[in-house]
């Protein structure tokens, strides 16, 4: 039988698990489906090849079937990518002629002839009024008429397909790997988790469930099922409950409670009981969110269940008829008082909060004895504190190095919404900082495996520790925030795609040329087509059922130092509300040809869904020696209602992009390093030939021929290299 969830693994994985059926000879289909895969720039492993050979034809087929859609959707190629301009990049207008014309062909039609005089009278005429504007004059099957097939070349991507174990091993390995994960997970993996928790609630659990919203929605599965649910926090619960009302599970948005079932209400409440029971210290994190259990108490009707009395106190404390103060209430005291050492004292008791709050307790602490108690109170707290804590705050105290100086600080919420301030912290000391730094790289070092013999990919190197999962986008190719990764090609080619939901809406992609001292250059966008540095493919303004549009670049024609591509939210739904969303490039070379999308040569393809009106997904510099690099932002910003355009936000991307450049991640390079001191023997792998004895490998794709036993670390499960 198939099992449901095998395209999750194979979009987590990039493993088929391992096809079941009857044997047969499957040989001739398995090579057409390696080569129907190959369109899409997948290929088949030695290994799978073999598998499926060994099986009958049609189940061959059918498996070809199920996989073809799966890496179709994963690189953009479910979706028909149409363009205004039928042969672009070719024959592109000027930006000015094109309107031209599209005022002439409105003046020549008896419908629009009246509405246009009128407008061009008043001197401001609105494009959207012009009826060849903005929507598609051709149809899909036109447009691929009037192009080449893509000449195959040695860049194109290649992504391999590996063998896997059978489906309900992958699937649930695949479960443990995601709710036992040590960072946050984003959006689209928290979705794949709920599917997985459900379907494994019987199964294999995790030893541990460390980030709460993770085990929110395990909870909420193993509820679906009747199995008891995962609590030892008071705000677990609060966090079941949003779950339980399709909620914010972060609570960082109130969340509207309904009606509860009464087996609900009673495990809500008999959770309760049983935390405060265990540990009635942990009633002062109720006052943290003490609307939402006020909220919560509603529906709940404490009052109903006097044998759970421990519950009860939950709601008394956030209704202040019983005071519960806040370990951070307790800190804040301490602190008004001037009482520093005391504050570390007492932070040490929770030694994740106190490093997050190192950087406020050195800058306020005074010389000698205070400072001093901080730091060794960091140092005797090291080893309790997570693995992923120990290196955010490692990157922190590497990007404190100096003064300000004048320098804007960069914010990022989890959500991905971006913006810039100007840096007023003083300065730490450097002999802190470094005894700081050798302290958490110590102890780094301390939890990092043996690995045994290291096979490390060069390019991974400067890809970034994906110390929060919302630090990228779902999607392929995609490297967490804060990664460089080199661009090798003649032609850049920018997409994006949208299909609106409820209401007409109109995105917009555009790109930012900036110089070295990020001064404007110029920009491609539906208000400038051409230029010397490449072409647009045209406006399109609803997507009643999808719409496309690229930017096609020359890289050695830029004149500036950093192309930055942006999506805009012109009208209507925002990224979060229309039905799909998504950006992506492709690299080519010019004799290519081929059609405006061509699934070979997508590198990267990420989902569009966060706040704000202007999406920037990442940005593209030259170094001196002219060669480009990838810079992975995830950005968004919140621009205005309506009418984005990049004239109106070029110069806050010129700020906020000159103060991520300053700034540098923690990268795989650094734990590399760290097992190297540690004596790991590490080979930087060539790129074709690879050891017959097992290894570990790091890198960004998984090479074909690794030898049994071997463990493998690529941006899918990157996670997991993180010392725990």
């Amino acid at each position: 039988m198939v099992h449901a969830l095998e395209h999750l693994v194979v979009r987590h994985t990039r493993r088929l698990p391992s096809p079941a059926g009857p044997a047969g000879d499957g040989a001739v289909a398995a090579r057409r489906f390696d080569a129907a895969l190959m369109t899409a720039g997948f290929k088949l492993s030695g290994d799978l090849v073999e598998r499926l050979s060994g099986l009958a034809g049609p189940t061959v087929v059918e498996t070809a079937v199920r996989t073809l859609a799966t890496v179709r959707e994963l690189v953009g190629d479910h979706v028909r990518h149409n363009v205004y301009f039928v042969d672009f990049p070719d024959n592109v207008p000027d930006t000015l002629d094109f309107w031209r014309a599209c005022v002439a062909e409105a003046l020549a039609d008896d419908g629009t002839r009246a509405r246009t005089v009128e407008q061009l009278s008043a001197g401001v005429l609105d494009l959207l009024t012009l009826p060849s504007y903005g929507r598609y004059r051709h149809t899909y099957e036109e447009m691929l008429s009037v192009h080449d097939e893509l000449i195959a070349a040695a860049g194109d991507r290649l992504t391999v397909l590996h063998l896997g174990a059978d489906a309900d091993t992958e699937v649930t390995a695949l479960y443990l790997a995601l709710a036992g994960s040590s960072t946050p997970l984003g959006e689209e993996h928290l979705r794949d988790l709920a599917v997985l928790a459900e379907h494994c609630a019987d199964g294999p659990q995790p030893e541990t469930i460390t980030v709460r919203e993770s085990r929110a929605v395990v909870n909420h599965a193993r509820l679906r099922v009747g199995a008891t649910p995962l609590l030892d926090t008071v705000t677990d619960v609060l966090r079941l409950a949003c779950v339980l009302a399709d909620g914010d599970v972060t609570l960082r948005e109130p969340t509207r409670f309904r009606a509860l079932s009464r087996p609900h209400r009673r495990v809500l409440l008999a959770g309760l009981d049983a935390v405060v029971a265990a540990s009635p210290a942990k009633l002062s994190d109720v006052s943290a969110h003490a609307e939402a259990w006020k909220r919560l108490g509603e529906r709940l009707h404490p009052h109903e269940y006097p044998h759970w009395p421990y519950a009860a106190e939950v709601f008394a404390v956030a209704r202040g008829e019983r005071k519960a103060p806040s370990f951070d209430s307790r800190v804040e005291e301490l602190l008004e008082r001037g009482e520093v050492a005391g504050a570390a004292e007492l932070l040490a008791a929770a030694p994740g909060r106190l490093f997050r709050a190192l950087d406020r307790l050195l800058r306020i602490a005074a010389e000698g004895k205070q400072r001093e108690a901080v730091l060794a109170a960091v140092e005797r707290a090291a080893p309790e504190v997570s693995g992923r804590v120990v290196l955010s705050v490692r990157e922190h105290l590497q990007n404190r190095a100096g003064g300000s100086g004048g320098v804007r600080r960069v914010f990022v919420n989890r959500e991905g919404k971006a913006w810039v301030a100007d840096d007023t912290r003083p300065p730490l000391e450097d002999s802190d900082r470094e005894r700081l730094i050798a302290v958490l790289d110590a102890e780094t070092r301390r939890r990092l495996p043996s690995s045994g013999h290291l096979l490390i990919d060069p390019d991974v190197l400067a890809v970034a520790l994906p110390l929060s999962g919302r630090a990228a986008s779902a999607g392929l190719g995609v490297l967490p925030r804060g990664s460089v990764s080199p661009v090798e090609g003649e032609l850049l080619r920018f997409f994006t795609y949208w299909r609106e939901a409820r209401h007409t809406t109109d995105l917009d992609l555009s790109a930012l040329v900036l110089d070295a001292d990020y001064s404007t250059v110029t920009w491609l966008s539906y208000t400038a087509l051409t230029d010397v540095e490449g072409r647009h493919s045209g406006d399109i303004t609803e997507a009643p059922d999808g719409a496309s549009e690229f930017i096609d670049l020359r890289l050695g024609a830029v004149r500036g130092t950093f192309i930055v591509p942006q999506v805009h939210v012109f009208s209507g739904e925002g990224f979060d509300q229309v039905a799909e969303g998504f950006f992506g490039f492709m690299l080519r070379e010019s004799e290519q040809r081929g059609r405006p999308f061509e699934p070979r040569t997508v590198r990267m393809k990420s989902d569009l869904r966060g706040p704000g009106r202007v999406a920037l997904p990442l940005a593209f510099r030259r170094d001196d020696e002219g060669r480009w690099h990838a810079h992975w932002l995830h950005l968004y910003l919140r621009g205005t209602p309506s009418a984005n355009q990049v004239e109106g936000h070029r110069v806050s991307i010129a700020v906020l992009l000159r103060g991520l450049m300053g700034r540098t991640s923690l990268t795989v390079g650094h734990l590399v390093a760290l097992m190297e001191e540690s004596g790991v023997r590490t080979t930087l792998w060539d790129g074709r030939t690879v050891p017959d004895a097992p290894v570990t490998y790091i890198g960004l794709e998984r090479p074909d021929g690794l030898a049994p036993g071997s463990r493998v670390f690529t941006p899918e499960n990157l996670r997991d290299l993180l010392p725990a």
